[in-house]
């Protein structure tokens, strides 16, 4: 099977994986956002900043090494393996004590027994760090979807039933512990791959050298994705990161659903076309533009019908998130345009210009977030949404460098999916203005969204036939190789 067959049924895969994944745990989200306060929300959003934090120094970049290999020996996964499992061992230990000093730099004793009981995770990740490689590795992407599904089932489920039953914050804890535990044991089971007793300094040399880049870059991508959270926890309590944290949940499914669907697929197969770079830069291009031009008219659609998808989908005690929602769309922008670089840095063995990026990213969001949190959760917002657009031509700039596209050819794709965008939003705010006192949020929310999908399908194809066909051409290699697997 070629590279790009493989891509593809990758692509199937993982669309099932994340649009399955997502929309149960939008589900699970959605009951539980209506069961659960503001507080228990922010609670929970506090102790994934320090999970989040301790998580980094758990995967070290060996995932992203061993998948970036051309070849790869038996050897150097058992010493992947054992090195990640002694750092759990150690993470789980320090979590587990530093609990208590966490509580008290947010004021909140209510922390320790929820960091504690997080802290074994470290442990249970990393039991299947190696074997998420190697899956990746063979586009096994459908054990991946599986895994990840009944996960958030099993986790949903319990949580929903200890949220009924009155346990508080305990329902988001359980639901997220036991998801992550059951994705660990549903991947051994999958794969036949069993680390040896084992160890090699040369091969682990060998890794931290083209980790070290990749651990430092999660390092400041830490502080680039959770500066706000952190920062808004700190300043302005757990009730206003609950807030903040459902917009930003908001913002993170429309990214799985529209953009990270074929991240984990791109990794792989620029790696195996690094060698080569016209059929590297065209596979850059395909998976840009297509999509941006789903990513472009979902997210300006959602600034227009936020005060109505609030309203419906969580109630009227979310209200305050709705202008937050708003303005963080616009990040779900510039995430679309840019956000397979950090795969072709490490395919083309550069994290280290990847890290460069990351840090001025970092600086940049964490000025202009510390500027902003005296003012609230929608400044906040705003600083993150204009740190984004700042570091954006940095990033392009060393993209460019490295596969030799121009930057005006790679920017003039997005020209289609914003022009054809804006007519979009013109027909739906038109809509809207004339029928938003006339019929309930549901269906103001069901019929404008037809409005605007037909628009902007009718724009493209008559704007910009080529792109168009284009568009046709990739859904009928999808369904082809999607009927193969059906079959199979």
């Amino acid at each position: 099977m070629s590279i790009k067959q493989k891509a593809i049924q990758g692509v199937v895969w993982s669309v099932i994986q994340n649009w399955g994944s997502q929309a149960g745990s939008l589900i699970v989200f959605l009951i539980l956002a209506r069961l659960l306060t503001p507080e228990a929300f922010g609670l929970i959003g506090l102790a994934n900043v320090f999970l989040a934090f301790m998580r980094i120094f758990l995967e070290q970049g060996f995932s992203q090494a061993l998948i970036q290999r051309q070849e790869i020996e038996p050897e150097e996964l058992d010493t992947a393996f054992w090195t990640h499992v002694v750092s759990g061992l150690l993470l789980t230990i320090i979590s587990f004590l530093l609990s208590g000093f966490i509580a008290g730099i947010f004021d909140q004793p209510k922390l320790i027994p929820i960091i504690q009981c997080f802290s074994f995770l470290f442990f249970f990740k990393s039991l299947s760090h190696v074997h998420k490689a190697i899956l990746s590795r063979e586009f096994a992407f459908k054990v991946m979807a599986v895994r990840t599904i009944i996960g958030i089932t099993i986790g949903g489920i319990v949580g929903i039933v200890m949220a009924l039953s009155g346990f508080g914050v305990w329902s988001l804890v359980s639901q997220q512990f036991i998801y992550e535990a059951v994705e660990v044991f549903i991947i051994w089971g999958a794969i036949d791959w069993r680390p040896k007793l084992r160890f090699s300094f040369k091969h682990l040399r060998s890794l931290l050298s083209f980790g070290s880049n990749i651990l430092a870059l999660k390092f400041l991508s830490f502080f680039n994705k959770r500066t706000d959270n952190l920062l808004i926890g700190y300043f302005l309590g757990e009730v206003a990161l609950g807030y903040y944290m459902i917009a930003f949940r908001v913002l993170e499914v429309m990214n799985q659903l529209l953009i990270s669907t074929t991240k984990q697929v791109a990794l792989p197969t620029f790696s195996r076309l690094q060698t080569e770079p016209e059929r590297f830069r065209q596979a850059f291009y395909k998976v840009t533009l297509f999509t941006s031009l789903i990513a472009f008219p979902t997210f300006l659609g959602m600034i227009i019908f936020t005060p109505e998808l609030v309203l419906v989908l969580f109630g009227e005690q979310w209200l305050p998130s709705v202008p937050v929602m708003q303005i963080l769309a616009f990040a779900g922008i510039i995430n679309a345009i840019s956000f397979f670089n950090s795969s072709v840095f490490i395919a083309m063995g550069k994290p280290s210009w990847k890290l460069k990026v990351s840090l001025l990213n970092a600086i940049l969001n964490f000025i202009a977030c510390l500027l902003a949190v005296k003012s609230g959760i929608v400044a906040v917002a705003a600083a993150y949404v204009i740190s984004s657009y700042l570091g954006f031509p940095v990033s392009q700039w060393a993209i460019s460098k490295l596969i030799h596209i121009p930057v005006r050819t790679y920017l003039k794709q997005f020209i289609s999916p914003a022009i054809c965008s804006l007519i979009m939003i013109f027909g739906i705010v038109t809509f809207k203005y004339f029928l938003i006192n006339l019929v309930d949020e549901k269906i103001l929310i069901i019929l404008g969204t037809a409005i605007g999908i037909v628009i902007y399908g009718l724009s493209v194809r008559v704007l910009y036939p080529p792109i168009f066909e284009d568009l046709l051409k990739i859904v009928e290699m999808i369904k082809s190789p999607s009927k193969k697997l059906s079959k199979s």
